[in-house]
């Protein structure tokens, strides 16, 4: 008997062999699956090791989507249903269930917030915040102005190699979810802060650079984190003096709505951020009605 967390293993594997999924897709689609074992396994007062298939049911299902509302957000319990969906599938072509126990569920909808973004007042303090005057200070720089001239996901800017970016073209090849890739432009401020921190690299990794090929280093000379981006957006909010406290994906959100408040195309701005549909992008457009609400409040003599 093939039991439930051997399948969802064998259902990941499907995802990275046939799928080529990310390595972050990957991570996220245990993550949910472990959970929807746990919480069979807790309704049934069992270890999740001995579950057969059988126990992902209908009522299995609502339990774990009703859990999930109730500890995390609708956007992410919609995540973990639709994993839940797709595990579903891939038993039911595998003859491991015989009913569809997502059959007629439908995923929460997603509450509408506003993506967090600094304003360009503030945008710009933050990118100067980085003393430029050490090699790590220069990287930090170097990070922050990639970022946002690009719109890059962290992720994206921690994969990105030298290879990637053509300087005569002022394009960089960006590696994106799904392991899809696109072109975006840089612009000339931070190929200039690229090339400053080039030259300081030697300084910058005391012991040699292990990871010759990485853009971003850390001073061991091997590749930059996630994690370490967060903590050094952290610092230069800190120095900077910006009010607030925000995540590194906030400079891809500001680098969106930023162009869009300066007339740029949204599917321009589409291709650019690598969303695979327009109504992804189209949640930027509520930052500017939103802006646009309050200039009419405040101006306009009957609001």
């Amino acid at each position: 008997m093939v039991t439930l967390p051997a399948a969802v293993d064998e259902f990941l594997r499907m995802l990275d062999v046939e799928e080529n999924a990310s390595p972050n897709t990957l991570r996220a689609y245990a993550a949910d699956l472990n959970q929807l074992l746990q919480s069979i396994a807790a309704r049934r007062a069992c270890e999740p090791e001995g579950l057969p298939c059988e126990a992902l049911d209908r009522d299995a299902v609502r339990a774990f989507l009703v859990e999930r509302l109730q500890r995390s957000a609708r956007s992410s319990a919609a995540r973990k249903l639709s994993a839940v969906k797709r595990l579903a599938r891939f038993l039911l072509g595998r003859e491991l269930l015989a009913v569809d126990p997502c059959a007629g569920l439908k995923a929460p909808r997603a509450d509408r917030t506003l993506p967090a973004h600094l304003s360009v007042d503030d945008m710009f303090r933050l990118l100067v915040a980085p003393a430029d005057d050490t090699p790590a200070g220069r990287r930090d720089r170097a990070i922050l102005e990639v970022t946002y001239s690009c719109g890059l996901r962290v992720s994206e800017l921690v994969g990105l190699d030298w290879l990637d970016v053509d300087e005569a073209l002022a394009v960089v090849r960006v590696r994106g979810k799904g392991r899809k890739e696109r072109i975006v432009p840089i612009g000339e401020t931070a190929l200039e802060a690229l090339r400053q921190y080039r030259e300081r690299l030697g300084a910058l990794c005391p012991r040699g650079v292990q990871t010759p090929e990485a853009v971003f280093l850390n001073q061991r000379g091997t590749r930059l984190t996630v994690r370490s981006v967060a903590r050094l957006v952290d610092a230069a909010m800190r120095r900077g003096a910006i009010a607030g406290k925000i995540s590194p994906h906030a400079l891809r959100h500001s680098f969106a709505t930023h162009l869009l408040g300066a007339g740029a195309d949204l599917r321009a701005i589409q291709e650019m951020l690598g969303h695979a549909s327009l109504s992804t992008t189209q949640k930027y457009t509520h930052v500017e009605l939103q802006q646009l609400m309050a200039a009419y409040d405040k101006a306009h003599p009957r609001a």
